[in-house]
C-alpha cells in the first residue's frame, strides 16, 4: 500500500480515528501515572475507559488498513464502545466524589447488559441488536445529563462536549434505521469528529481537575488546618524574604485573652470556632495590605507591607473589631523592622509588645519602640532591638 496514497484517500472519519487511538494512549499512560501515584479511582476508571476507547479503534484502524474486520470481531466493536462511554462519564463523577460500592454495582450491570447479545450470538447488524444498543447508549447519555452534569463542576464544559456526542449518536442512530442512506455518508464523515471532541473536552477536565488538586495540595502545605490563615514556616519565609529585599514591612502580633479559660469553660468546639472568627478578621484587614498567619496555638500574626497602611491603625483596627464581633478580646503588639534587625528578631520584637499588652490590662495595642524608649528613660534592662 503506497502511505501517500493511503492518507491522500483517508477520509476525515479515518483520520478522527486514528487521532482518537493516540490521544486515548496518551491519557490512558497519564492516568495510570496518577492512579499509582494517588490511588484515585477516577483515575483508574479513565485508564480504563481509554483502554476500551484505544481498543476500540484500534480495530476501526484495522478494518481501515485491511479492509476486513480483525478476527471477525464486528460484534464486540459497539460492546466496547458503550462500555467505555458508562467507565468515561462514572469517572468524571468521580474527579469530584469518593468511589461508592453502587458505583461497582452499576457497572457491573452495565457490562452485563452489554455482553447479552454477544452471549446470545444475535448478529451485530440485525435491527434487535441495533435497537438494544441504541437504547442503552441513550439511557447512558440520558443519565449522564441527570446524575453526573449536576454534581461537578466544569459542568457547561462537560455539557458541551456530551450534547456533541449525542449529536453524534442520534445522527448514526437514524442511519441505520434507513438502511445506511449513502446521502448521509458525507454528514456521517462530518460529524465523526464529535466524539473527539467528547473525548477532548474530558481531557481538559481532567487536566483542569489535576491542577486544582495540585493546588490544593500546595495550599494546604503553607496554610494551617483549621483557620485557612498561612502557617507559622510559610509566613516567616515570606518575613526574612521581605527583609532580604529590604522591604517596609511591620509585624503585628495578637493573642487572644483568656483562650484557655474559654477552652475549659465552652469547650474546644467553641473555642475553635471563636479563632476562625478572629483569624477571619485578620485575613480581612490584611487583604491588600499584607500577610496573615498563625504562629500557633492561639496566636495570630500577620505583616503589614503596604506603604500606605500604618501597622499601628491596622493594629487597632484588629483589636476593635474582635472585640466588636467576637465573644473575645485580644492583646496585640506590633513593631516596625529597623536597619540590621532580622525577621526573626522582629517577631520577637512583637511578640515582646504583645506581652506586654497582656500584662498590662489584657485587649490593648503596645507598639515596642514606645516600649523601648520607656524601658530606656526607666533606666531598666534595654529590650532587644537588634537581631
Amino acid at each position: 500500500m503506497d502511505p501517500s496514497a493511503f492518507w491522500s484517500n483517508l477520509p476525515f472519519s479515518g483520520l478522527t480515528t486514528f487521532c482518537i487511538a493516540y490521544a486515548s494512549l496518551m491519557v490512558l499512560i497519564m492516568c495510570t501515572l496518577m492512579y499509582l501515584r494517588q490511588r484515585k479511582q477516577a483515575y483508574l476508571l479513565m485508564a480504563a475507559a481509554f483502554f476500551f476507547i484505544m481498543t476500540y479503534e484500534g480495530l476501526n484502524i484495522h478494518l481501515l488498513l485491511s479492509g476486513e474486520p480483525l478476527l471477525h470481531t464486528q460484534d464486540v466493536y459497539r460492546p466496547l464502545q458503550l462500555f467505555s462511554l458508562v467507565l468515561l462519564n462514572l469517572a468524571v463523577l468521580l474527579l469530584y466524589h469518593r468511589m461508592r460500592r453502587l458505583y461497582y454495582g452499576f457497572i457491573f450491570i452495565c457490562g452485563t447488559l452489554l455482553l447479552i447479545p454477544v452471549l446470545l450470538q444475535a448478529p451485530p447488524d440485525s435491527f434487535a441488536s441495533v435497537l438494544f444498543y441504541d437504547v442503552l447508549e441513550w439511557a447512558v447519555i440520558a443519565g449522564s445529563f441527570l446524575f453526573v452534569a449536576p454534581y461537578i463542576r466544569q459542568r457547561r464544559r462537560y455539557m458541551l462536549g456530551l450534547s456533541g456526542y449525542a449529536v453524534w449518536a442520534g445522527v448514526h442512530g437514524f442511519h441505520s434505521y434507513i438502511d445506511a442512506n449513502p446521502d448521509m455518508l458525507p454528514l456521517l464523515d462530518l460529524l465523526s469528529g464529535l466524539p473527539l471532541l467528547f473525548y477532548s473536552v474530558i481531557f481538559l477536565m481532567l487536566f483542569q481537575r489535576m491542577i486544582e488538586q495540585m493546588q490544593s495540595i500546595y495550599r494546604s502545605s503553607i496554610t494551617d488546618g483549621l483557620t485557612g490563615l498561612y502557617n507559622r514556616r510559610y509566613f516567616m519565609k515570606h518575613l526574612e524574604r521581605y527583609v532580604s529585599q529590604g522591604v517596609k514591612v511591620a509585624a503585628i502580633f495578637c493573642d487572644i485573652d483568656n483562650f484557655k479559660k474559654l477552652n475549659d469553660t465552652q469547650g474546644h468546639a467553641r473555642a475553635d470556632e471563636v479563632l476562625k472568627q478572629a483569624a477571619c478578621i485578620l485575613e480581612e484587614e490584611l487583604e491588600g495590605r499584607g500577610l496573615a498567619g498563625r504562629y500557633g496555638g492561639e496566636e495570630l500574626v500577620a505583616l503589614v507591607v503596604s506603604r500606605g497602611s500604618k501597622a499601628s491603625l491596622v493594629a487597632e483596627k484588629i483589636r476593635r473589631r474582635i472585640e466588636e464581633e467576637t465573644i473575645v478580646t485580644v492583646s496585640v503588639g506590633y513593631s516596625s523592622l529597623r536597619k540590621g534587625v532580622t525577621g526573626e528578631a522582629l517577631m520577637k520584637q512583637a511578640d515582646q509588645a504583645m506581652y506586654h499588652s497582656k500584662a498590662s490590662g489584657k485587649n490593648q495595642v503596645t507598639d515596642f519602640r514606645t516600649l523601648h524608649s520607656r524601658s530606656r528613660t526607666a533606666g531598666g534592662a534595654p529590650l532587644e532591638l537588634e537581631g
